[in-house]
């Protein structure tokens, strides 16, 4: 298949080149070339594998997009003469049909048995022919091509004056254009993955198990992950490391390569510590303490990204700072390096910086702070240095290094510390594409002292080296890993002292305690007394009702003067005193009929201030302070027609509150822009998947596709649609199918849209994973088989196929993100829920499973779904958190507080604990108490004057905070009016028994536990309970008799037996 070049983009380039070369006077980065007549480019034969990329190639590839050797090149003012061989020729044609800025004449080489053709010759006269020509002075090239032009050019009688014309090539590439900055994301993305996947894990095992690994052997290890060997022993590339990356789904793994092998670092490098890029790991065994010096770069089509870490086992202060001003240097260079700068100007700044925090170290610090980087990895006309005066523009690429060499630690030992990132030029700022393992919890490693001390006293007289120690766990989740002795990825250095000694609790009340204290101030800060009333809800509003425009307007039938119902203008027209009265149906309240003999009395009673109404009659007035009339009652002996009467405006009130409602219930619906269906491809789609909420007709399924704007989903006969715009999207959620039947991607809406006659705030489209189509009779493969291979078969057959459901799934929702991305410029992210962090719970009416992402806290698997978004979560409340009771409920209080809180019911009281870190992990406050609250009064309360609520202290004070254990006293006695009535405070776990939990697990665990005292082991069924207690009620009646004015010691008067069944109960002893 012949190689396609992408011709556009040649000729887009060519006309770059030209237009540079044009303008060369008035533009000091193609000074160079500014006097050349001619432009010559000579590329001879490929450079070696471990040669770095010569500046020749690296324009041809950006030029053509591939490496043409020997070939060359000469630009001249009206045309681009080539010179290449027959085979070459045929594929450098294409620049012809692309519309190139200048006419193209390809001179062909001949063959090797062939005679001798002119285009050498011709090549040579055309070169010859100019006075000035600007080349690559300082490259050589060999290969027969070079040898055969060096000896024609040798006998030529006119040679032209060469000028340098490198620095006009930087210029050239230096900015990048989209199709440039894709490939180098790509290589900055996998550069990032290795680091953070594979380096760094294995140099973390390494130091575990204290392994003797040489320098050389661990950075042929980390090339081994873009695959190794020839032939039958080839393995292709390490998709356990890569498939962990960011966007590598579609790469060309024979496009990807390193830009150098991986340079690895330790203070056993016999040559010592080496900051240059050109440094190669040693064949020294590699040391298990100190610093590690880490540096990798990959190339992706071409383009290249580089990074460069230091770790440190066991730092001193010192190292820990100087590390910390590394990480502080970067953030404010990555703020400097913008559009504009000069490269001098950069250098300085970091000098600059160096000079005020560290002064001392202005000797260690580097030669220059980074380069231009692209094609070629290291293009030194774009050096970060003090002598460079070139200026950096938007789009432009560079290694940013920073780093001090000579220093010596405090054992007289030189050590050298780096931080490497690859980083794109923005127009206000820079910002970093490769990312990964910097911030100190990353990259210092601390020894444990405890353990040192035990070491230590059992050997004393052995110092060099130390066996693992087992880690210390206290039952919460490990964060800190404690291995041979040493206590990795910890923030700082006293912090890893006091690893041992605190336990989870403890960290977690002192956590608790700063997130408290910043939601005070936070809530103090927003509702100011100016703004007292800003987080309060707002009220209903006085409406106007408008019956009638005019007397004119009126029905007919109110000429009678007789009661009449019009239910087009929802108005009941009352005779008063003469006149006809018309009452819209919002002014009436209800309506009562009432017989008394003969004669029947019809009451309408109307909407006044000051009834005991409900919350949903709470009507505001217009002026409260006039006079209202309160009812109004009619007599007539037609009892028939008061009936009629009453029953029609019974049913019209009805109608129009269920109006009312529904437009309430329908009020945050939006209507979507138009969906932009994707030209000029086809659509990405994900075939055969299923919809929720369902659309009307036959459950079959769909598929979905992916447009400019939004997706859409379509019904298998195409009548129905769904279309989902990408700004409505709020969280995009990929689960798999791993211990579930279905694979889903999820989507929550900003605002909710119509699907049928429902509205959705959630749109999940899945696949069911288990297949239930297949031969369980047996077929000819049985007759051979007498074991368990049939079935072995088909557990991996269904565990392939749920990988690679997993994929797809994977795949189609991170083309979701991407798309969005591109279309609203804000980055959307695909969430995937954490399963190991899972409780148990009931959100609504079932007990699910509830699992932690990233952003949210969510439930997937079956309607109703149930999407929490983490940062509007003010704070949680654990409610029902006592010794003696098997769950206990969460209360999520949301920093709206117009928004009703949302009850997880009936968690196992065996993942408080989990519950209680997880929350913590993601900084939400946490309160604690052993009853259920009221909050539907209490938020109520709260909303009438935040400003009070948060005067009074807030939160801390209401809930406890942080600190509950020391601060109860104190917290009872500032709570207030705030402070819940003992009727809001009664416990809920006998009503949740009753109530819309009944039938499911949870809710019979927690009814159990509410109050029944079992007299057996073994526990009583519900009818058993209830005889006994009925049994034990009326004996408890028949003891009790004349003595129901005065105290009753009913506890003690109780049978002995029951009081000693008691602590069976919950199978705790009484000592407990």
């Amino acid at each position: 298949m012949q190689v396609q070049l992408n011709k556009s983009l040649i000729s887009s380039r060519l006309k770059n080149v030209y237009d540079g070369w044009k303008n060369a006077s008035q533009n000091d980065e193609y000074g160079s070339i500014a006097d050349a007549e001619a432009l010559l480019l000579h590329c001879g034969d490929p450079a070696g594998e471990d040669e770095p990329v010569r500046k020749g190639t690296a324009f041809q590839t950006w030029l053509l997009g591939y490496e043409f050797p020997s070939t060359f090149l000469l630009f001249q003012k009206d045309r681009l003469l080539v010179l290449c061989s027959a085979s070459k020729a045929k594929f450098l044609q294409q620049i012809k049909e692309g519309n190139p800025p200048v006419p193209v004449d390809i001179l062909v080489q001949a063959k090797a048995k062939e005679p001798p053709s002119d285009a050498l010759p011709k090549f040579v006269e055309a070169y010859t022919s100019f006075k000035r020509v600007g080349t690559l002075v300082k490259e050589s090239s060999s290969g027969k091509l070079m040898t055969e032009w060096e000896q024609a050019v040798s006998k030529s009688d006119q040679k032209p004056e060469l000028v340098d014309m490198a620095p006009a090539l930087s210029a050239l590439m230096a900015v990048k254009d989209e199709e440039e900055m894709k490939c180098i994301r790509t290589a900055a993305n996998l550069t990032s993955t290795l680091l953070v996947h594979h380096i760094v894990v294995k140099l973390e095992m390494i130091l575990d198990k204290e392994a003797k690994i040489t320098h050389e052997q661990f950075a042929s290890q980390i090339e081994a992950r873009l695959g190794s060997g020839e032939g039958d022993d080839a393995k292709g590339p390490d998709m356990k490391v890569w498939s962990k990356g960011r966007g590598l789904s579609d790469v060309d793994w024979a496009s990807t390569e390193y830009c150098y092998s991986p340079i690895i670092q330790s203070r056993s490098t016999s040559a010592g510590y080496d900051l240059r890029s050109t440094a190669e790991s040693s064949s020294d065994t590699i040391a298990h303490k100190g610093v590690f010096l880490i540096a990798a770069g990959m190339r992706y089509k071409g383009y290249c990204a580089n990074l460069g870490r230091s770790i440190i086992v066991d730092p001193s202060k010192e190292q820990e700072a100087i590390y910390n001003l590394l990480l502080s240097m970067q953030s404010e260079m990555l703020k400097e390096i913008k559009d504009g700068v000069t490269a001098r100007e950069v250098y300085q700044r970091a000098l600059d910086i160096v000079k005020k925090e560290k002064p001392e170290l202005e000797k260690n610090f580097v030669k220059n702070v980074g380069f231009g980087t692209g094609v070629e990895f290291r293009d030194s006309a774009y050096l970060l240095s003090l002598k460079n005066a070139k200026h950096l523009k938007t789009d432009m690429v560079f290694n940013l290094s920073l780093g001090f060499s000579d220093l010596v630690d405090d054992n007289g030992k030189k050590y050298a510390l780096h931080l490497v990132d690859t980083i794109r030029v923005g127009a206000d700022r820079s910002t970093a594409l490769t990312e990964g393992a910097k911030s100190t919890k990353d990259t210092l490693f601390f020894l444990n002292p405890e353990n040192e001390i035990d070491v230590e006293e059992d050997k004393p007289s052995k110092t060099s080296k130390k066996p693992p120690v087992k880690p210390l766990v206290n039952g919460s989740p490990v964060k800190n890993k404690t291995v041979g002795g040493k206590v990795l990825r910890n923030k700082t250095r006293s912090a890893a002292q006091e690893e041992v000694l605190m336990t989870a609790a403890a960290k977690i009340r002192e956590h608790q305690q700063h997130l408290h204290e910043s939601l005070q101030s936070a809530g103090l800060a927003k509702y100011s007394e100016e703004g007292s009333g800003a987080g309060e809800k707002e009220g209903k509003t006085w409406k106007r009702f408008q019956s009638y425009k005019g007397e004119s307007a009126l029905p007919r039938e109110v000429e009678s003067l007789r009661i009449s119902v019009d239910r087009k203008a929802q108005t009941i027209v009352l005779p008063v005193h003469g006149f006809a009265v018309p009452f819209h149906i919002n002014t009436i309240k209800n309506v009562s009929k009432n017989d008394e003999g003969d004669v029947a009395y019809l009451r309408i009673n109307f909407q006044t201030p000051g009834q005991l109404a409900g919350k949903k009659d709470d009507t505001p007035f217009e002026d409260p302070d006039s006079t209202f009339i309160r009812s109004v009652t009619y007599r007539s002996s037609d009892s028939h027609r008061f009936d009629t009467i009453s029953k029609q405006i019974t049913d019209l009130k009805k109608e129009v509150n269920k109006r009312e409602q529904q437009k309430k219930e329908m009020a945050d619906v939006i209507e979507q822009d138009v969906l932009v269906e994707i030209k000029g491809r086809r659509a990405h789609k994900l075939p055969e998947v299923f919809v929720r909420p369902a659309l009307d007709g036959k459950r079959l399924p769909g598929e979905v596709e992916i447009h400019q704007n939004g997706l859409r989903y379509q019904s298998p006969m195409g009548s129905q649609k769904i279309d989902v715009l990408f700004t409505n999207i709020k969280h995009l959620f990929f689960q798999p199918c791993d211990k579930e039947l279905l694979v889903i991607v999820h989507i929550h809406l900003k605002a909710p849209i119509m699907i049928g006659k429902k509205k959705a705030h959630d749109i999940q489209f899945f696949r069911e994973a288990s297949d239930v189509q297949f031969d369980e009779t047996g077929n000819r493969k049985r007759k051979h088989r007498y074991g368990d291979e049939d079935e072995i078969e088909m557990e991996q057959q269904e565990r392939k196929r749920r990988q690679m459901l997993n994929k797809e799934f994977k795949l189609f929702a991170e083309r979701i993100a991407e798309a969005a991305s591109t279309s609203m410029g804000e980055t959307l992210e695909v969430d995937i829920p954490f399963r190991e962090l899972s409780f148990e719970g009931v959100p609504f009416r079932t007990n699910v499973r509830l699992q932690p992402t990233t952003e949210c806290l969510v439930h997937l698997i079956d309607p109703p779904f149930l999407v929490v978004t983490l940062n509007e979560i003010e704070i949680a409340s654990l409610e029902r958190v006592q010794f003696s009771l098997k769950q206990f409920d969460l209360v999520l209080i949301f920093k709206d507080f117009t928004k009703a809180p949302l009850h997880i019911n009936s968690i196992p009281s065996g993942q408080l604990d989990d519950v209680k870190n997880w929350l913590d992990s993601v900084d939400i406050p946490l309160g604690e108490g052993p009853v259920n609250l009221n909050w539907g009064p209490i938020m109520k309360t709260i909303n009438e004057s935040p400003h009070d609520f948060f005067q009074q202290g807030g939160w801390r004070s209401f809930l406890g905070g942080g600190d509950a254990d020391s601060d109860a006293d104190d917290a009872s006695d500032s709570e207030s009016e705030f402070e819940a009535d003992p009727e809001e405070l009664q416990s809920e776990e006998s009503s949740d028994a009753a109530s819309e939990y009944d039938g499911s697990n949870a809710s019979a665990d927690s009814g159990s536990a509410s109050g029944y005292d079992d007299e057996s082991d073994e526990g009583d069924d519900w009818e058993e309970l209830e005889r006994k207690a009925a049994k034990s009620d009326s004996k408890r009646t028949a003891e009790g008799k004349g003595t129901r004015g005065g105290d009753t010691d009913s506890d003690d008067d109780r049978p002995k037996k029951k009081g000693a069944a008691k602590p069976k109960a919950n199978g705790k002893s009484k000592k407990r």
